[in-house]
C-alpha cells in the first residue's frame, strides 16, 4: 500500500507503515513559549529477551500479569473512561471503514456496543463535563445525554481545522482548553496551511482556534506527565527517508514551538537550528501511537514511565523519565510484545493498564502482581 500525497481515507502514519511492510516482504496521518533546551535523546537498545510470559499470550516484565479485558471492534484506535468507570473506544480503519465509530463496553468482559456512527476515522475521544468529545477527519463533535443506547444530544463543535485533515487524539490542558494533533497531509512536502502538521488549541465550545505548536509531521497522542504541566506528544516522522530516519519521537512540547517539518528530522545542521530535540527516539518507522503515564500503578520496577504503543512493529515501549535541569533524561526499554498492532493505551480506574490491539480488537489488561 503506497501513501498518497493527501490524506484521503487513510491514517497517514499507519498507511506508510503498511507500505514499509510490503517493501520488506512482511505484510502514514497553552503555556508561554520557551527556549529550546537540548535534552538527552534515548534509543531502544535493550533486548526483548528480558521479557517473560505474563499471560494472555503476552511477554512483559516479571511481576506483571496480563489477561483479556474484553473484545472490541477490529481497528480499535483509542480509549476513554467516563465518570462511571465505563470504557469508551473508537474504531478507525485504513481503507475499510465498516467499523468506524464509537463503542461502549460497560464492564470487563462486556460486549462492545456501537453508539456513534457516521464519522470518518474517529480517533480523539475525551470526556469533559458530561460531554463526550470526538475528533475525526475534518471535525470535532460533542455528544451528551446518553440513554443507554445512544446519545440524544449532539453538536458539531469544530469544523476543520483542515477539511480533509486527520484530527488525532484530544486532551484537556490545565487552562481549560482542548489540545489536538493534526497530521500533515503529506509525508515530506512543505505544508501550505498553518493547521497542516500542527498541535491546535481551542475552547470546549470550539471557538478561539489557535496553533499551539507547528510543523510536526504527525502529532498523534498527547499526555501530561502526572503532577506537572509538561506536555508529551508522540510524533511519527517522515517515511521517505528509509533507514536514514532517526526513528519516531517522544517530544516535550511547549506553546509556540516550531518542530521543523519537513526540513528537520533530527539530522542536525542548519536545517535544525533552533528546533527542539525529542526527549526520546524510538524505533525507526515504528508508527508510535497511544501514550499513558505510569505513576506507580505497575509496581516499583516500572515506577514513573511513559507507556507507548508502536503499531508497526508489534511492541509497546517503556520510556522511563528523569527530570533534569534542562529537560528530561529518558531510557527506552521494551515493555510488551505478543500483539499484532498495539495502538490504544489507557490506565483504568482500578489502576490496570489497558492496551488495545488494532488488528484483532482484543483489549488486554496488565496489572502488577508483585
Amino acid at each position: 500500500m503506497a501513501k498518497t500525497p493527501a490524506r484521503g481515507h487513510q491514517l497517514p502514519w499507519l498507511a506508510l507503515s503498511l507500505s514499509l511492510l510490503a517493501l520488506t516482504g512482511c505484510g502514514a496521518n497553552t503555556h508561554a513559549a520557551t527556549t529550546n533546551h537540548p535534552t538527552h535523546v534515548a534509543t531502544t537498545d535493550h533486548p526483548t529477551s528480558a521479557l517473560v510470559p505474563i499471560g494472555a499470550g503476552l511477554d512483559g516484565p516479571a511481576g506483571l500479569h496480563a489477561s483479556i479485558y474484553a473484545k472490541g471492534p477490529r481497528t480499535l484506535a483509542s480509549f476513554a473512561f467516563d465518570s462511571q468507570g465505563r470504557l469508551w473506544l473508537t474504531g478507525a480503519g485504513l481503507e475499510t471503514h465498516t467499523v468506524d465509530g464509537v463503542y461502549l463496553i460497560s464492564q470487563p468482559g462486556g460486549t462492545a456496543q456501537r453508539v456513534v456512527s457516521g464519522l470518518d476515522d474517529p480517533l480523539g475521544l475525551y470526556w469533559y463535563r458530561g460531554k463526550l468529545y470526538i475528533a475525526s477527519v475534518g471535525r470535532v463533535d460533542a455528544y451528551w445525554d446518553f440513554n443507554g443506547k445512544q446519545f440524544t444530544q449532539h453538536q458539531l463543535i469544530l469544523k476543520g481545522p483542515l477539511t480533509d485533515g486527520e484530527n488525532n487524539l484530544l486532551i484537556m490542558a490545565p487552562n481549560g482548553r482542548f489540545l489536538m494533533g493534526v497530521s500533515a497531509t503529506c509525508d515530506h512536502c512543505t505544508p501550505t496551511s498553518k493547521w497542516d502538521g500542527a498541535i491546535v488549541s481551542f475552547l470546549p465550545n470550539g471557538s478561539d482556534l489557535r496553533v499551539y505548536a507547528k510543523r510536526v509531521r504527525a502529532p498523534f497522542a498527547l499526555a501530561y506527565r502526572p503532577g506537572t504541566k509538561d506536555l508529551f506528544v508522540t510524533m511519527d516522522q517522515r517515511d521517505d527517508l528509509g533507514t536514514a530516519t532517526p526513528g519516531e519521537w517522544l517530544g516535550l512540547v511547549r506553546e509556540g514551538q516550531d518542530w521543523g517539518f519537513p526540513e528537520c528530522y533530527g539530522q542536525g545542521g542548519p536545517a535544525c537550528a533552533g528546533i527542539p530535540e525529542p526527549v526520546a527516539t524510538l524505533d525507526k518507522h515504528g508508527a508510535i501511537g497511544g501514550i499513558a503515564f505510569a505513576n506507580g500503578q505497575l509496581g516499583p520496577t516500572i515506577g514513573a514511565a511513559a507507556i507507548i504503543a508502536e503499531w508497526n512493529i508489534a511492541k509497546v515501549q517503556q520510556v522511563s523519565l528523569t527530570k533534569t535541569s534542562t529537560g528530561y533524561h529518558a531510557t527506552v526499554t521494551p515493555f510488551l510484545t505478543g500483539m499484532e498492532r498495539p495502538l490504544a493505551v489507557v490506565f483504568a480506574p482500578d489502576h490496570s493498564l489497558l492496551v488495545g490491539d488494532w488488528a484483532t480488537g482484543t483489549i488486554y489488561s496488565v496489572t502488577y502482581s508483585g
